[in-house]
């Protein structure tokens, strides 16, 4: 079944660490927004599309009101085919409250994400995140209270001042709040952003720490019952994100608003920037980025995230024998150093092999 992916560009203030487009906005922005939103989901209406996610990412999609979430998910109700959806909405802590949180539940959302990043007030502080952690924490009791038994929570690694014993009680406090979900990121300097400069970059974890640091938490957390699954995901209850994973599988999402991309009856592509070019638009404008993507690359770039890996038996089925016995061949000598695993006709990467993905997709796609 195909994603639906809702992109709200809007933030209260640009984290210094980030690159995705977004820029500040007032309630008629908004609500302009909006109502292109809905315009472009409903030219999808009698193409009968099946769709069993819906994903608010942005930017702060809870500076939406729950009137404009309500009416984007009746939109997407009403233009798609939906069945049994995970419907998530990505929150900042200091952007809701208990009102706006039980509202959103009872307009269809079945799903929050909480950019938490630390524990530590010194560390948001670094981070620029307009919230404390004892507020990130009440938001979470408040998505509790009001009904949300699916909560996620992004923790950050490598940030300046972080030590091992603050990443830790981090991650025990994460755990020990209604979360069923952790995604954990280490900190990357993003070209052209506040963060790009040598202060910064001599001040945060050098390259070896924030290994140790992500192998730290993948066994903390695993410990704790949240099974990893992706290179940065974990979920315990089995709750992983049904939304992400179209992604990592390969599947089929249609993105709408301003930078949003896709994959849909075979091609990439994405809408431009530009808030206001897409609230004074007709129909959203979409730049092909590949008409025909290689299926064996990205199956092999993006199963490897995975923890479940590549399968053997797809991969013969898309690139032929020749090519997955070399495939098998060099993850066997991956294996003898402790990268890779190969088992259950499988080949997936160790929490070590997720630390060099990168290298390692390279060596394994030129198979």
């Amino acid at each position: 079944m195909t994603g639906i992916y809702i992109h709200i560009p809007f933030c209260i203030r640009k984290c210094p660490y980030c690159d995705f487009y977004s820029l500040p906005s007032d309630s008629g922005t908004r609500e302009e927004y909006t109502e292109a939103l809905i315009k472009n989901i409903l030219m999808y209406k009698g193409r009968n599309i099946s769709a069993d996610t819906v994903y608010f990412g942005g930017g702060t999609p809870s500076l939406l009101s729950v009137s404009q979430v309500e009416r984007i998910i009746s939109a997407c109700a009403e233009a798609f085919m939906l069945d049994d959806p995970e419907i998530t909405v990505e929150c900042n802590p200091d952007s809701t409250d208990r009102e706006k949180l039980s509202g959103y539940r009872q307009a269809g959302v079945n799903r929050i994400s909480f950019g938490i990043q630390s524990a530590q007030d010194c560390e948001l502080g670094f981070l620029g995140r307009p919230h404390s952690f004892s507020q990130a924490r009440q938001a979470v009791y408040d998505a509790f209270k009001a009904g949300f038994e699916n909560i996620s929570g992004d923790v950050m690694l490598g940030l300046a001042g972080q030590t091992y014993v603050s990443l830790r009680d981090t991650l025990d406090k994460l755990c020990k709040m209604p979360l069923s979900h952790i995604s954990a990121y280490m900190l990357k300097i993003e070209e052209g952003t506040p963060f790009d400069c040598e202060r910064v970059k001599n001040s945060v974890a050098g390259e070896d720490e924030l290994c140790e640091m992500y192998l730290q938490t993948v066994e903390f957390l695993e410990d704790r019952g949240f099974k990893q699954y992706e290179i940065s995901n974990f979920a315990r209850d089995n709750k992983i994100s049904r939304h992400n994973m179209k992604y990592w599988r390969c599947c089929e999402y249609l993105g709408f608003g301003a930078s949003a991309h896709s994959f849909f009856e075979g091609k990439r592509f994405y809408c431009p920037s530009g808030v206001g070019e897409y609230i004074c638009g007709g129909a959203q404008k979409n730049v092909i980025l590949e008409e025909a993507p290689d299926r064996t690359q990205e199956y092999i770039m993006l199963g490897l995230r995975l923890s479940e890996g590549v399968k053997l038996e797809k991969l013969c089925a898309l690139a032929g024998e020749d090519f997955s016995r070399k495939f098998i061949q060099r993850s066997r000598i991956l294996e003898q150093n402790g990268l890779c695993r190969i088992r259950d006709g499988a080949v997936s990467l160790t929490p070590r092999g997720f630390l060099v993905s990168n290298s390692i997709i390279c060596q394994l796609a030129d198979s």
